[in-house]
């Protein structure tokens, strides 16, 4: 069995900042997990892979940049 090459392998180095930027940019606007990738050409998976390591390394918080809004709901008796 023989396998082809159908394209180009490309391998990209980015750095740390610009892993933080792609990852802050999911959910600004609207942007989801799927849209993001897209736009720069990499996977969801990576997205996911990056979150894991720029939080290992601490340079990423779930909870960074979040907004808690106060709600008052009236309660109905």
């Amino acid at each position: 069995m023989r396998g082809e090459i159908l394209g180009v392998e490309r391998r990209r180095f980015w750095r740390d900042e610009d892993k933080l930027e792609i990852v802050m940019s999911v959910g600004v606007g609207g942007a989801t997990v799927t849209q993001v990738p897209q736009r720069h050409e990499i996977t969801r998976q990576q997205i996911y892979a990056w979150r894991h390591e720029l939080k290992k390394k601490g340079l990423w918080s779930p909870d960074a940049g979040a907004l808690f809004y106060q709600l008052d709901i009236p309660v109905a008796s």
